[in-house]
């Protein structure tokens, strides 16, 4: 039987007759102002691009399932961990941190790990990246840090200039810098390269225990990086070469997989950490601190449409479930706030009310009207609280354990106690970690950019760099130095 035939409409749903020639007087007269869907058409066409994300822009997602293999129950209460085999939908986006949409996938970036659980407590967003650090610990250097990533407000370029002055004055980034530039920062494809939520968050169980963790997500389909060569050609050849990878495998039914992982520390353990466990540039040891086995992600499902899902996506650490809560981490701190106050720009007040970022439980609360409202806005209820008519009340049932700072007292504090340390463990994974071929590729991509430092400080950029390379490792500033062809004294 042959498939019916949709009418042309505009957009209230009238049928139209023409989507081609415009009404005009006379085969070769003026238009008329009374060609209301040619008016629609493009006044519609002027709109359809959205604010590029500032950070993030370029990527790709796709729909999956999570399910839970093993019992963490005695951690949290989080009613998506209660039983093994427990099942939720889940959203996940992959994406580049500093480029624009236009840009290729394959550039020396961290990269984007979102993950949106449906649960039945409501939406759970993992927002993370491929790597357990970041280059700074608190969110008020975050716009200046982005800033260099982007371009030089005169030339319009990309600037190794801005990157490595701002790495040069802030030591804490060494970390970060060292997995950046290493192959690591260069992941071959999206479905070869680890997740993590990256900040300390907290767990707390039916007796309203609390404890610290990270959330590791580890690719089943093993780790394949790009040298910085492979990652160069690539740009040119297929700048949406992620991308693709992800499409094809899953269009064909090879779906990719991660299994979940988590680090759990007390909160006896953290006050007798010999560092600030709630510092984004450190990672916690897993000799100390070993991975348990949470669950398993599978990805099985691109979406229909691509800017309906993955441009429209709206990830906030914010978005936490009952049994799952923040740290005093500062990073994260500054995300609950910045994140979602982004997407409500970029989308609107109601941002959570589109498809995809639609939690399958129901919504109610006294927040109505704003751009884009898209249910049925509270109907006739009242808009404000407390209200003698609607049966909308706080439960005291989800109220969190308090969050014990000690005797801390609210100041702007820059470090504590032994957070300067930026250099033991990006030393140890110079040293330990990598292979002799990763740390030479690791030193020609740091000779790489940093041979694009320009300008009358230049020389003191370099130095100021090659001496946190010096402190972290001194064989890594010495050939640095050479491949830089640069002189470089540690002792001046």
């Amino acid at each position: 039987m042959k498939e019916k035939k949709r009418k042309l409409t505009t957009a209230s749903g009238k049928p139209y007759f023409e989507n081609e020639d415009s009404m005009t007087a006379g085969p070769r007269g003026p238009v008329l102002l009374q060609d209301h869907y040619l008016h629609e058409k493009l006044a519609h066409f002027n709109r359809e691009r959205i604010p590029e994300r500032v950070v993030h822009a370029k990527g790709t997602g796709a729909f999956g399932k999570f399910t839970v293999t093993h019992d963490i129950t005695r951690y949290t209460r989080a009613k998506i961990f209660r039983n093994i085999g427990n099942e939720c939908r889940i959203f996940l986006r992959f994406s580049t941190v500093g480029g624009e949409k236009g840009s290729a996938d394959t550039e020396r970036d961290p990269r984007g790990f979102a993950m949106k659980f449906y649960t039945e407590d409501g939406n759970w967003d993992l927002v993370g990246n491929n790597t357990p650090v970041f280059f700074i610990k608190d969110a008020k250097k975050f716009p200046d840090f982005i800033h260099t990533q982007k371009r030089d407000p005169k030339t319009n370029l990309k600037s190794p200039t801005m990157m490595w002055d701002f790495w040069s004055l802030n030591p804490e980034s060494m970390h970060q810098v060292m997995i950046l530039f290493s192959d690591r920062g260069t992941p071959d494809g999206y479905r070869h390269m680890h997740g993590f939520g990256s900040h300390t968050f907290s767990l707390i169980n039916e007796k309203n225990e609390r404890v610290w963790v990270k959330f590791h997500i580890k690719t089943d389909q093993g780790i394949k990086n790009l040298t910085g060569a492979q990652a160069d050609k690539l740009r040119g050849e297929d700048p949406d070469y992620s991308q693709r990878d992800l499409v094809a495998a899953i269009e064909k039914g090879d779906h990719p997989t991660w299994t979940m992982k988590i680090q759990v520390m007390t909160e006896a353990q953290a006050g007798s950490f010999p560092w600030n466990p709630f510092d984004l540039t450190k990672v916690w040891p897993h000799k100390d601190y070993p991975l348990m086995e949470v669950g398993r992600l599978e990805l099985n499902e691109i979406p229909a449409n691509y800017f309906r899902d993955v441009e429209q996506a709206a990830f906030a650490p914010s978005n936490v479930v009952d049994g799952i809560s923040f740290s005093p981490d500062k990073m994260l701190q500054g995300r609950i706030l910045s994140y979602p106050d982004a997407h409500r720009y970029r989308l609107g007040a109601n941002y959570e009310q589109i498809p995809v970022n639609r939690p399958i439980t129901p919504v109610s609360n006294q927040q109505r009207d704003g751009m884009m409202r898209m249910d049925d806005n509270g109907k006739d209820d009242p808009n404000y609280f407390p209200n003698s008519f609607d049966d909308i009340y706080p439960d005291e049932k989800y109220r969190e354990k308090p969050m014990d700072l000690g005797h801390s007292v609210a100041d702007h504090y820059d470090r504590n106690e032994n957070d300067d340390d930026h250099y033991t463990q990006p030393g140890r994974l110079f040293r330990e970690v990598m292979t002799e071929q990763d740390r030479e590729n690791t030193i020609r991509n740091f000779t790489g950019s940093m041979s694009g430092i320009t300008g009358e400080k230049r020389d003191e950029i370099i130095r100021r760099q090659l001496m946190h390379f010096h402190r972290t490792d001194k064989e890594l500033a010495a050939r640095v130095a050479e491949g830089l062809g640069f002189d470089f004294n540690p002792g001046k």
